[in-house]
């Protein structure tokens, strides 16, 4: 009779949780085992892309909003150095030493994150390394304020009255964030990507209301872009209080772990510097244009290529929001050592034709874009709008592929290619400009992308799945 009573309560139990899962599945979020099956896969990007979609428009014209805001009320050189210090977390994308990559894969690859021991020592050594991160970039920003030399760093863009200072406190509570902000990366790997991304909405309406209250008391605007990087500290304390709750007890645990000198934590940096080389280089490969442009180039050839570029990159926000959500997808397949829901290949081709139609589109459109933006004033010419097409489109073929490539050998093999990329892009870029003009940079990133990440990536990744569906095929023959 008591084992009856037991079975039903179980069943109960299964009933129970089948339909919780269930309801967070109308809500639109995939959970971790979700991300096992297509549907979760598809639920995951699906929403992600979406989120995206429709947080860039509110984005750009609550961005557009500050800007006024600011210069009619505190000025021309107010804005510069807003916009001066709130790149700073741009120049060093690499203060957290890629440690995130290794939390992202043991939080995908763990049967149970609120319990495995893997997990537990990997959060062990990044919790420690991080806060050795955080004092470091702390302890720079209070010397530089000491030794006088924020201004020669930076520049004229520094106001004399507050520019030290609020350099100084930005770079401090950057440092800061740098101990909280993993706990995005968790709730990525835990499916949850769309969250992620629609609290990085919150950034800029939390800058336009703290813009707003300044205004009416009549602070001074130079401290405004300490507000931005307290505006992260916020979301990224959102963040990591859910990911705490979504694998609870494990946080606290670790934290109690890392700050027990006995606790021997499991090795990451095989992880870790691949991502830092990735987030160095790639910045470099890509965004270096626009200084090319500059110095060999004249102001025609960089004010048609900065257009160009503003008009087609929310695709790629796009497609990086839906791919980014692949790499918990494949990071689970990986450590169950089964094959994954979606086949990278299918995955690629299409991002790729999504990404086509929507390039289509806007060059369809680019006339009354180019328009709208300039007035007038510039004209895209017809090959820069097919290179960068071009462009877009092969960028979105091989993100699913370098999600796939998201172990320690993977992120090294990407590194090392991107690593060769490099040279080739500038190269490239410096022949071509005084010939083609603001085409020149698209090509070189074009063949650099093609030769150094697209083809290298399918390659490996096709071995991979041959080299897994011969150890399959060898075990259903022995059994």
């Amino acid at each position: 009779m008591s084992e009856l009573l037991e079975t039903r309560e179980v069943e109960s139990e299964a009933r129970a949780t089948s339909r919780r899962e269930q309801r967070a599945s109308l809500r639109g979020l995939a959970r971790l085992q979700d991300l096992e099956s297509r549907r979760g896969t598809f639920l995951s990007m699906g929403s992600s892309a979406i989120a995206r979609f429709a947080v860039l428009p509110l984005s750009a014209i609550l961005g557009i909003i500050v800007t006024r805001m600011i210069i009619e009320h505190y000025g021309v050189a107010t804005y510069g150095q807003y916009i001066l210090l709130v790149g700073i977390a741009g120049l060093i994308p690499f203060s957290d030493l890629g440690l995130t990559a290794a939390i992202m894969n043991a939080v995908a690859g763990a049967k149970d994150p609120r319990t495995d021991t893997h997990l537990k020592l990997v959060l062990v050594s990044c919790l420690r390394l991080l806060l050795g991160c955080s004092v470091v970039v702390i302890s720079v920003a209070l010397l530089l304020y000491a030794t006088g030399m924020w201004p020669v760093l930076l520049g004229s863009g520094l106001t004399a009255s507050t520019g030290a200072l609020a350099a100084t406190l930005c770079l401090t509570v950057f440092g800061l964030n740098i101990l909280i902000a993993f706990g995005q990366r968790i709730l990525a790997a835990l499916g949850l990507n769309v969250v992620v991304i629609v609290l990085g909405a919150l950034q800029t309406p939390i800058v336009l209301l703290a813009l707003w209250v300044m205004i009416q008391t009549s602070a001074d605007g130079g401290y405004l872009p300490v507000v931005s990087y307290l505006a992260t500290t916020v979301i990224c304390l959102i963040a990591i209080t859910i990911a705490a709750r979504k694998i609870s007890p494990m946080l606290g645990t670790a934290v109690r772990a890392a700050a027990h000198r006995g606790t021997k934590g499991e090795r990451v940096f095989q992880t870790a510097w691949p991502m830092v080389v990735q987030m160095i280089a790639l910045p470099i490969a890509m965004s270096s244009d626009r200084l090319v442009l500059s110095l060999v180039g004249t102001v025609e050839d960089l004010t048609e290529y900065s257009l160009a570029n503003q008009i087609f990159s929310p695709i790629f926000a796009v497609v990086t929001a839906a791919g980014f959500s692949l790499w918990p997808i494949f990071a689970r397949a990986r450590a169950n050592d089964a094959a994954p829901p979606v086949s990278p290949g299918r995955m690629s081709a299409t991002f790729a034709a999504v990404a086509a139609a929507a390039c289509l589109m806007l060059c369809l459109l680019s006339g009354w874009l180019t328009d709208l933006a300039s007035g007038g004033r510039i004209q895209l010419s017809a090959p820069l709008l097919v290179a960068f097409s071009v462009f877009i489109v092969l960028q979105s073929a091989k993100y699913p592929f370098g999600m796939y490539l998201t172990d320690a050998s993977g992120l090294r093999y990407q590194a090392l290619w991107i690593l060769g990329m490099l040279p080739v892009n500038l190269g490239l870029t410096l022949t071509l400009i005084p010939a083609l003009g603001a085409v020149a940079p698209v090509i070189g990133s074009i063949v650099g992308v093609t030769l150094f990440q697209l083809i290298p990536n399918w390659v490996l990744v096709q071995r991979r799945i041959r080299t897994h569906r011969s150890a399959v095929d060898a075990l259903d023959a022995e059994t």
